[in-house]
């Protein structure tokens, strides 16, 4: 058996490797391609294309990257034709994917998407090529199945898959302990993105928030480097803040912070699950910007407060994400005992939204392998 897989960002390197893995305890003799990202390669799915050359964010942003990124959509499409699989997981990305998955169906391979393309947000249009050409999705936000089944696309919610498995690894003294970081002064963990370029977006009002913030009171900072960006692209950057750059260690960091700055995306949700309070932000291009304010129709940007249906974390996006207002945000919760319980009990909230009985990842491999004889070219 052959199964193409192709994830187009960190987060979704990491779930589909996850499925990978329960796909490869069921079917041991299955051959994984496509389009993959570190983690993906470690459970052994052959690269065709690096999940790191499709990873642009920005509307505006994107038209630099177009030739490249299709020059991709031509390797791994050639390369569909040449190595047929019996099936296709597609993961994120829903630009490129719903365009190969066009190209996937007109060839008479299903499709399973793994995390939702979010047209309940933006770009609605989107939803009549899924019905068209996706064979099933898995959605891992709760209001995500209702929406698609509305609009006739099947969908089944599976819970998120990192309600499974966010633990810290160290207790805090360890963490504190391995990282000499003094033990009573609060720690304020710095998460600006797994990209390159949002990183860099974000740096600079980080920064500033660091040295406001540094210059007032005694706090510990640390960044834990994404592997999409690495420790060094910071390092290179940070000059002499008192900023400790690690090594991956999220889960860790996020979980002894005393508050977390994040950029709005999956780390959030990471760091709700750990009950960690959080402000979040987000910068584009101003033009991204504007355009996207007018194809977007939701309520609140950070995924945590969408889940909720109310303003839980803090959300300081685009000219509001200031190192003035960070900075002031971060105090807030630090000085405000109140504020910062308020703000654990709606996590906790949005954490018990996001977690199923069982593995969210188990859920969707059961699926697909009770389906399998349904499959256009009968998985065996």
């Amino acid at each position: 058996m052959r199964v193409l897989v192709s994830a187009g960002e960190a987060s979704g390197d990491r779930y589909a490797a996850q499925l990978v893995e329960a796909l490869r305890r069921r079917w041991p003799e299955a051959e994984f391609y496509g389009c993959t990202g570190p983690r993906m390669r470690e459970a052994g799915v052959r690269t065709v294309v690096d999940t790191a050359s499709l990873a642009v964010v920005g509307l505006v942003e994107v038209v630099a990257h177009i030739p490249r990124i299709y020059r991709e959509f031509r390797k791994i499409v050639r390369t569909v034709r040449e190595q047929r699989p019996d099936f296709a997981i597609l993961t994120d990305s829903p630009d490129f994917h719903l365009r190969l998955a066009t190209k996937l169906k007109r060839l008479g391979i299903p499709v399973f998407y793994l995390v939702a393309p979010q047209v309940w947000a933006w770009r609605r249009g989107r939803v009549k090529t899924m019905r068209r050409v996706l064979d099933h999705v898995f959605c891992i936000f709760p209001f995500e199945e209702e929406f698609f089944r509305i609009h006739g696309v099947p969908a089944t919610y599976i819970g998120h898959p990192l309600a499974a498995v966010t633990r810290p690894a160290l207790t805090k003294e360890a963490f504190f302990r391995k990282h000499r970081l003094p033990e009573g002064r609060p720690l304020v963990t710095l998460l600006p993105g797994s990209r390159r370029g949002e990183a860099a977006r974000h740096l600079p009002p980080l920064l500033d928030a660091v040295d406001r913030l540094y210059r007032e009171r005694a706090l510990s900072f640390i960044l834990p480097a994404s592997t999409t960006t690495g420790a060094a692209f910071f390092r290179e950057r940070i000059a002499a803040a008192p900023i400790q750059v690690i090594e991956g260690e999220t889960a860790d960091a996020i979980a002894h912070a005393g508050v977390a700055l994040a950029a709005s995306g999956t780390v959030t949700i990471e760091a709700a699950l750990l009950g960690t309070p959080m402000v979040t932000f987000y910068r584009v291009t101003a033009l991204s910007w504007t355009l996207g304010k007018l194809l977007v129709d939701i309520p609140f940007y950070c995924m945590v407060n969408l889940v909720a249906g109310t303003k839980v974390v803090p959300e300081l996006m685009q000219s509001e994400m200031t190192g003035e207002r960070l900075a002031g945000e971060v105090a807030r919760l630090l000085d405000d005992a109140a504020a910062r319980s308020a703000m654990r009990a709606g996590l906790a909230e949005v954490a018990q939204r996001l977690t199923v009985d069982g593995d969210p990842i188990e859920h969707a491999a059961a699926w697909i392998e009770d389906r399998r004889r349904e499959f256009a070219n009968h998985v065996s």
